[in-house]
């Protein structure tokens, strides 16, 4: 198969795929294109979607590789869209945050470091597929152990966990303003309980 074919063939996969492809998978659905082929042409896209300032970016991102749409063009993807993303109060990231650098981790565990309940976030990390059970602590009463998803990866654009920030660099990190009229997640779940 000509080089030119396995490109589009990849193009379109890589449109019409619901998350990130991996090279393996790549491999497995293209017959007769290497492992090498398609990284090559995989780097091949990615540098002409940047030198021609698309409107679309090969990110690689939870394992595999997949299509976004171009940082500068996110306001106008927003607006066409309507819709205002899923924000997550502070309960919420910092109990993510602590799963995320301590997995696999318990529920207790989870609860000592923050000090406080944490069964509705959790519930609520787990309904969005951001973290997952992984396995059962061998403790009296086989706790769950819980740990982050692919979905948590593409959610903060991360190629795997090791691109999380040290502790230096999130000190370093400025978070924008939160604005007043914004009503943290767990308040939204606890009012639609009622």
């Amino acid at each position: 198969m000509e080089r030119e074919d396995v490109k589009s063939i990849l193009e379109s996969l890589l449109f019409v795929a619901d998350g990130p492809l991996t090279v393996q998978r790549l491999t497995e659905v293209i017959d007769g294109a290497g492992k090498d082929d398609i990284r090559s042409i995989l780097e091949e896209m990615d540098n002409e979607l940047q030198d021609n300032r698309r409107g679309i970016r090969l990110v690689e991102v939870a394992g595999g590789y997949q299509l976004r749409t171009a940082k500068a063009n996110a306001d106008w993807v927003k607006k066409f869209l309507g819709g205002r993303p899923a924000r997550m109060g502070r309960a919420t990231l910092e109990t993510l945050a602590i799963i995320a650098y301590r997995q696999p981790i318990t529920k207790a565990e989870i609860e000592s470091i923050r000090g406080v309940d944490v069964d509705g976030v959790i519930t609520t990390l787990l309904e969005r597929n951001l973290i997952r059970a992984v396995a059962r602590k061998d403790v009296p009463g086989r706790p769950f152990l819980y740990g982050t998803t692919a979905e948590f990866l593409q959610l903060f654009n991360l190629k795997d966990l090791t691109e999380l920030p040290t502790l230096k660099e999130t000190d370093e990190i400025s978070l924008p303003e939160i604005s007043r009229d914004v009503i943290p997640l767990e308040q939204t779940v606890e009012a639609e309980a009622q």
